[in-house]
């Protein structure tokens, strides 16, 4: 008996596995788990990812951190109008929750691949792991092959670049000739963009400055609306009072000349009242000083406030007076000049005093201790 396995067995085996892979969903050797991938070693998780288009992308191709694969795709399908891409993911790949998510291609001719990363323009935000979703709107996409041949394509037929030989041409007539002033041209442009160039920074502090300025104007835009409003009618106002206001303008003008012929004919006068005024003034200067020390009598008169400190002491202060009450001293005081000068003085003489013995606080002493002569006066 011979080890050949009957031809009924062998296609019952092949029936067997059509039906069963049949059954798996098989599209080629791509749609079965290859051995070796990234992605399935402990701890591996699988996340999806919403993307307008895949292109050429197959199952089993590499997802990639920065270069570094850390996964393979698992399955494509059709999601509304978009795709939905499963990947499977190594136990230590740490991406944030808001991660973008593109299709690139190592090559012009290369293979396609996943490659995820943080995101560039906000904040990173959770932590991508097993279930989770990157949405539509975190998808990007670099130039397909296609797309890139289409463009070059555009640029060397219909893009204006044979046109260049033309554009050579034309500019090579147009200067031709004109070698010198070409030069001079050149040389003026580089002389002005250098003086441009040193003066950046008046320019740019003249910027600031004007965006200060707009921004104020923009802050008082209610006021320079209603400003704008009432100008017209002012501006009909002095309209209507034309003819006046050209009246009050030539009388102004025949004041001014008056004035003007007055003060011709005063010059001397003037000049004379100032030079008469000057050594008043001078006076005024040199008492200056003065004055100003004499302002401190005032707030506590009749004691200097230089002493002040030395009188008041706390709640009580220090405070030797003498007092005149002499006849003689009363009228010195309040009535000289009067009709009633000298007639206390002359009533105090026949009391027993003479104008040489008037008591004061500078030359006698106390003058309500002093004693009356009686053997005096009259």
């Amino acid at each position: 008996m011979t080890g050949r396995m009957p031809r009924s067995a062998v296609a019952a085996t092949l029936l067997v596995l059509a039906v069963g892979l049949s059954g798996c969903g098989w599209r080629g050797v791509n749609s079965l788990p290859l051995p070796g991938t990234e992605g399935g070693g402990p701890g591996a998780f699988q996340v999806q990812a919403q993307l307008p288009q895949v292109t050429n992308l197959e199952r089993n191709s590499r997802v990639r951190v920065g270069d570094v694969t850390v996964g393979n795709v698992s399955n494509i399908e059709r999601q509304g109008w978009h795709a939905l891409v499963t990947m499977t993911l190594n136990g230590n790949v740490e991406l944030p929750a808001n991660a973008t998510v593109k299709i690139g291609q190592t090559s012009l001719l290369g293979t396609l691949h996943i490659e995820l990363a943080p995101p560039v323009d906000e904040e990173p935000k959770g932590k991508l792991q097993n279930g989770s979703l990157i949405p539509l709107e975190n998808d990007a996409s670099y130039p397909t092959t296609e797309q890139t041949l289409a463009a070059v394509s555009m640029l060397f037929n219909g893009g204006g670049l044979g046109q260049v030989h033309d554009i050579t041409r034309a500019f090579s007539t147009a200067f031709k000739g004109r070698e010198q002033d070409m030069r001079s041209f050149l040389e003026q442009l580089n002389l002005f963009v250098g003086e441009l160039d040193g003066q950046k920074h008046d320019i740019i502090a003249a910027t600031d400055s004007l965006n200060a300025v707009s921004g104020q104007f923009a802050a008082q835009k209610p006021v320079v609306d209603k400003a704008l409003q009432t100008i017209p009618d002012a501006l009909a106002v002095i309209n209507d009072e034309r003819g006046d206001l050209t009246e009050a303008f030539a009388e102004f003008g025949e004041f001014s000349e008056l004035a003007a012929d007055a003060v011709n004919r005063s010059k001397d006068n003037v000049v004379r009242e100032l030079d008469d005024v000057g050594p008043v003034l001078k006076s005024l200067a040199d008492a200056g000083p003065s004055m100003t020390r004499s302002l401190s009598y005032l707030s506590t008169y009749p004691f200097p406030k230089e002493t002040i400190e030395n009188w008041v002491r706390g709640d009580y202060v220090n405070l030797t007076g003498i007092f005149d009450l002499t006849l003689s001293r009363i009228d010195a005081a309040m009535f000289t000049g009067t009709r009633f000068e000298g007639k206390l003085t002359e009533l105090e003489m026949r009391w027993g005093r003479t104008i040489g013995q008037l008591p004061s606080p500078y030359t006698a002493g106390n003058p309500l201790i002093v004693p009356y002569h009686r053997n005096q006066g009259s």
